[in-house]
C-alpha cells in the first residue's frame, strides 16, 4: 500500500520507513527536518520538506501522494522544552495535526496511525502497570499536547469516517537515536560514556521507565495498518519498569565506562515510576516486544561506536 510517514528522517520515523520498504510497502515522508535528517532517509523515497503548520503545504503533499495509510510520528518530543515552549508545542502537535487531518479527510486516506505517548500522558500513575483505562493527567505540554490529538481522532472517525490507531508509546531506544537533541537517556549516556565524559543522573536515579527497542516500536506501527486495531488506543510497552541506575549499569558495562555514577536535580515535570500493560496490543496485534533491555542495549551501543 501506499503510505506517507510524517517524522520519517526522525529517529522512530526513519526505522519505519524502513520497515514499510522491506514489507513491500510505496513510501514517502514528510517531515519539516527540525530534529530529523536528511540522511535518515533512504534513497528513492520521495521527502516533502514540510512544516506541520503550514497547512497549504500539507494539504499539497497528500494531494500529490495520495496514501492509504498516514503514519504519524512528526511532533515536537522535547519535555524540557514544552515547559520553556507550550505555545509552540500546541501548535505544531496539535494545529498541525489538524492540518494533516484535514488534508487526509480531503484526500481519501483510510488510515492514520498516530504516535501518541504512554510514558507522559499518563502522569504520575495510580496503579502499575498502567493500562489504557488508566486517567490520563500528563504533568508537562508535551504530554497534554500529544494527547489532545486523540479526540480529534475520534471526532474524524465518527464525523468522517477517517479510520485510526493511537499507539501510546514508552520510552523508545536504539540506533540513530539523537543524543544532542530529543534523545532519552539511553541515547545521551551512551554517547557520553564513548566519549569518555560524565553522565548525569537528575535525581535519584530509581525513577523506572518502560524501555522499548525501535524495532519493535515500528512493527507495532506496521501490524496497525490493516483493520486490526480499527478505532483503537494501545499502549506498546514491556510491562516492566527499569530504573535509571539500571540502565546507567548497563551502558558502563557495554561502553566498558569505569566511573561512578553523579547526581543532578530532578527534571521538572517527571512521574517517578511508569511502565505500560502491552496486555491489550498482544491481544488485538498480536504484538510484544522481541527485543529485551540487555541486548537491545548492547546493539545500541555498537551503533553508536565510530565508524559503525
Amino acid at each position: 500500500m501506499k503510505v506517507l510517514v510524517t517524522g520519517g528522517a526522525g529517529f522512530i520515523g526513519s526505522h519505519i520507513v524502513e520497515a514499510c520498504l522491506a514489507a513491500g510497502h510505496q513510501v514517502s515522508v514528510l517531515d519539516d527536518l527540525s530534529t530529523g535528517f536528511r540522511a535518515n532517509v533512504p534513497a528513492g523515497v520521495k521527502l516533502w520538506e514540510v512544516d506541520l503548520r503550514d497547512a497549504g503545504a500539507v494539504d499539497s503533499a497528500l494531494a500529490a501522494e495520495r496514501p492509504e495509510v498516514v503514519c504519524h510520528q512528526g511532533a515536537r518530543a522535547n519535555v524540557r522544552e514544552s515547559f520553556e515552549k507550550p505555545v509552540l508545542y500546541a501548535e505544531v502537535n496539535i494545529l498541525g495535526s489538524l492540518n494533516l487531518l484535514e488534508a487526509c479527510r480531503r484526500h481519501g486516506v483510510r488510515k492514520v496511525v498516530y504516535a501518541s505517548t504512554g510514558g507522559a500522558a499518563y502522569g504520575e500513575p495510580q496503579r502499575l502497570p498502567v493500562d489504557e483505562s488508566h486517567p490520563v493527567n500528563p504533568l508537562d505540554p508535551y504530554g497534554a499536547s500529544k494527547h489532545h490529538v486523540e479526540h480529534y481522532l475520534f471526532i474524524y472517525r465518527a464525523s468522517y469516517g477517517l479510520d485510526y490507531t493511537v499507539l501510546r508509546y514508552p520510552n523508545v531506544y536504539g540506533p540513530r537515536q539523537n543524543p544532542h537533541g530529543e534523545a532519552g537517556v539511553i541515547a545521551i549516556f551512551t554517547a557520553l560514556m564513548l566519549a569518555g565524559r560524565q553522565p548525569v543522573i537528575h535525581g535519584s536515579g530509581d525513577q523506572l521507565r518502560d524501555f522499548v527497542h525501535v524495532s519493535d516500536i515500528a512493527r507495532a506501527n506496521l501490524l496497525s495498518f490493516g483493520d486490526l486495531a480499527s478505532g483503537e488506543i494501545l499502549n506498546l510497552g514491556s510491562g516492566e519498569g527499569a530504573s535509571v541506575t539500571t540502565i546507567f549499569r548497563l551502558l558502563a558495562a557495554s561502553t566498558g565506562y569505569a566511573a561512578d555514577a553523579v547526581h543532578g536535580p530532578a527534571k521538572a515535570g517527571e512521574v517517578s515510576r511508569i511502565y505500560l500493560d502491552a496486555t491489550r496490543a498482544r491481544t488485538v496485534l498480536g504484538w510484544e516486544p522481541r527485543i529485551g533491555l540487555p541486548a537491545g542495549i548492547a546493539s545500541t551501543v555498537d551503533s553508536f561506536r565510530p565508524g559503525a
